[in-house]
């Protein structure tokens, strides 16, 4: 079975909000240094009318993130004053983990923070498939990213690390156009009741993790056009492949694999790659509570 696939452009406005009803919906950003790109994300969500929410979790930012989305409008919380007690963060796992621990959504969709190209289009994608057909839990985007002037498919740790790792231990999901895509949506049940993997690896581990839980039946990715955004180092990509790689053998019942990888890159420093994850919301008393 393949995911159901949608086209942004495909979703009248005003028939999701007939759909919606008395749902609600919030729009997460985790964010770290992004001060130069989050206003104009922030402002454009804030006026959309499917909307109820814009949280911006920022996490460890050393420029003027916080501020800048509180003034454009958004709900800031930071990292690491929430759910102290499971750790303070860094990293992007753990700012969509405590993003759901804060949002108050009924369905909620995540978007990434660095975009330069930001249209609407990408929150209507998202939401349009969870609004109209309420058996559906969990939407994955998928784009094309230009590149030396031209639109291609996804990144590099996408193509050469995730896309072949589903095909081999996950076939189901081979279908995946973006595994890595940070901008997808799902029912809040869903999401408190599945676990997040610190970092990187986050995407890919949720991808599988709902296919399992709730079938691929219950899955969908939607078309979001051309999106831009700024391309890492290779250094920066080494760690990110590592944990992909990483949350994905754990999810194929692999044994024997290290907790801690001690990636030798030549010519930067050495950097130690740990493997974590986030427990499930539904089994975190504070959350519960709340």
């Amino acid at each position: 079975m393949t995911l159901a696939a949608f086209d942004h452009r495909s979703f009248d406005v005003d028939a999701l909000l007939a759909a919606k009803g008395d749902r609600t919906v919030s729009v997460c950003l985790p964010a770290r240094d992004e001060a130069a790109t989050i206003a104009d994300i922030v402002e454009k969500v804030c006026a959309h009318p499917l909307v109820d929410e814009v949280l911006v979790v920022d996490d460890h930012s050393r420029d003027a993130t916080a501020a800048v989305a509180g003034a454009a409008g958004a709900r800031v919380v930071q990292a690491a004053e929430v759910l102290t007690a499971y750790g303070s963060g860094p990293g992007k796992g753990q700012a969509l983990w405590k993003a759901v621990a804060e949002a108050r959504g009924d369905v909620i969709a995540f978007c990434d923070a660095d975009v330069r190209d930001f249209s609407t289009g990408f929150v209507v994608g998202l939401l349009g498939p969870l609004l109209a057909d309420p058996e559906l839990a969990f939407v994955k985007a998928y784009y094309r990213r230009p590149s030396n002037g031209q639109p291609r498919g996804g990144g590099r740790v996408t193509e050469l690390v995730a896309r072949p790792l589903l095909h081999l231990l996950f076939p189901h999901l081979a279908g995946v156009v973006q595994p890595l895509a940070g901008e997808y949506a799902g029912r809040r049940d869903v999401l408190a009741s599945l676990p997040f993997v610190e970092g990187y690896g986050v995407d890919i581990g949720l991808l599988i993790d709902v296919a399992q839980r709730y079938g691929v039946a219950r899955m969908a990715q939607v078309d979001l056009g051309v999106r831009v955004h700024r391309n890492r180092p290779l250094s920066d990509l080494g760690p990110m492949a590592t944990v992909v790689t990483m949350a994905a053998l754990r999810r194929a019942a692999v044994q024997g694999l290290p907790e801690t990888v001690h990636l030798v890159m030549p010519e930067v420093p050495a950097v130690d790659v740990r493997y974590g994850e986030r427990p499930p919301l539904v089994e975190v008393p504070e959350y519960q509570r709340a």
